[in-house]
């Protein structure tokens, strides 16, 4: 990623290819020497730290790029298997923990993104006897760390766009529980291929990281693009974005992902406007009493000051500027919810733009 400037990007949201996975092997076989003979071997802890030795290359570059203050979110499962006779687990978290503890960054508490699974034979091992079972991975982590000591906004620029990012009360107490409950995204891809070499996480993980630990008009980065869930949460959020993927066949699926974009966001936009007056009926239906803030933007009801000046904007177009980067113009949502480029109302004229590198 040398093409980026140090401390050019205040977040980085990634999930990378997950070691000792199978889906993944020959990724890393084709990467890193020793991998194919590790596995061969049945060295199943060799073959770990081989893998992991190709991600530290990664996570050194991810810490030179992020600005002091910035964030590293980093989606990652842990893995069970096989080899020599052996069964074990091996802590993808835990290795990765290590080596940005060992670079510098701070390692802040995580999150546990429960993929729940209703299969019946879901339990592994030996049934119902003792002694030969084991319980089942339903979790993955979202590790957090934080490059040197907390942000600050100084300008009454960064001040503006930090208040413009806030977001509602009843979503704050949501997106910072430890634990997230929702179910993993179904891959709908153009070809088996592709499809075999990707494993998305949802917006909706993405979208509420940005939001979490970004500000309007920061530079978002994924190390390990894919099929753009990161880039495309970033436009939502408002945020401008770089993502680098060695595989150019995501390309294509990521411009295809693009055609129903624009109306699937705002339409996701709009419900968190609707949800929030949901949650403002409620409180009345309960009789606590009104709330006493009034979001300047939306004009509607707000829990804290601080969200008097939170803005959401639907994207109104996006435009290619060649195949790998893209440019959105934005304009704000009205009270109902309704995108408002359907309504006719005037943009603001802010334009992100969104690069890809392959």
């Amino acid at each position: 990623m040398g093409f980026l400037g140090d401390e050019s990007v205040a977040l980085v949201v990634t999930s990378p290819p997950y070691p000792m996975i199978e889906m993944w092997d020959d990724l890393f076989r084709q990467r890193t020497p020793g991998v194919d003979e590790a596995l061969r071997a049945g060295d199943g802890p060799r073959a770990f730290e081989l893998m992991h030795k190709d991600l530290d290359r990664v996570w050194a570059e991810v810490f030179r790029l992020l600005r002091d203050g910035g964030f590293a979110c980093i989606n990652i499962g842990d893995a069970t298997r096989t080899l020599g006779e052996r069964f074990r687990l091996y802590s993808n978290h835990a290795r990765i923990l290590s080596e940005c503890f060992r670079l510098g960054f701070d390692v802040l508490p995580p999150v546990l993104w429960r993929k729940q699974t209703n299969a019946p034979n879901k339990f592994m091992g030996s049934g119902m006897l003792p002694a030969g079972a084991y319980v089942t991975l339903e979790h993955e982590y979202i590790l957090v760390l934080r490059k040197g000591a907390k942000r600050t906004f100084q300008s009454a620029e960064d001040k503006r766009n930090r208040q413009e990012s806030a977001f509602f009360w009843e979503e704050r107490n949501t997106w910072f529980s430890d634990v997230w409950d929702f179910k993993g995204t179904r891959q709908a891809l153009g070809t088996s291929g592709v499809r075999g070499r990707s494993a998305a996480f949802p917006f909706e993980l993405a979208y509420r990281l940005i939001c979490m630990y970004s500000a309007r008009s920061d530079t978002v980065l994924d190390p390990f693009l894919g099929t753009g869930t990161t880039m495309f949460a970033a436009m939502a959020a408002g945020r401008h974005s770089v993502g680098v993927e060695v595989d150019g066949a995501f390309l294509p699926v990521i411009h295809e992902g693009l055609g129903a974009f624009s109306e699937e966001v705002n339409t996701y936009l709009g419900d968190r406007l609707r949800r929030h007056l949901e949650f403002c009926g409620r409180r009345e239906q309960r009789s606590l009493g009104k709330l006493k803030y009034t979001n300047a933007n939306h004009q509607m009801p707000v829990m804290t000051g601080q969200e008097t000046r939170l803005r959401l904007e639907a994207l109104e177009t996006i435009s290619a500027a060649g195949d790998q980067s893209f440019t959105v113009t934005y304009t704000t949502i009205d009270k109902s919810g309704t995108a408002p480029r359907l309504r006719g109302l005037r943009t603001h004229g802010q334009r992100e733009q969104l690069a890809l590198a392959f």
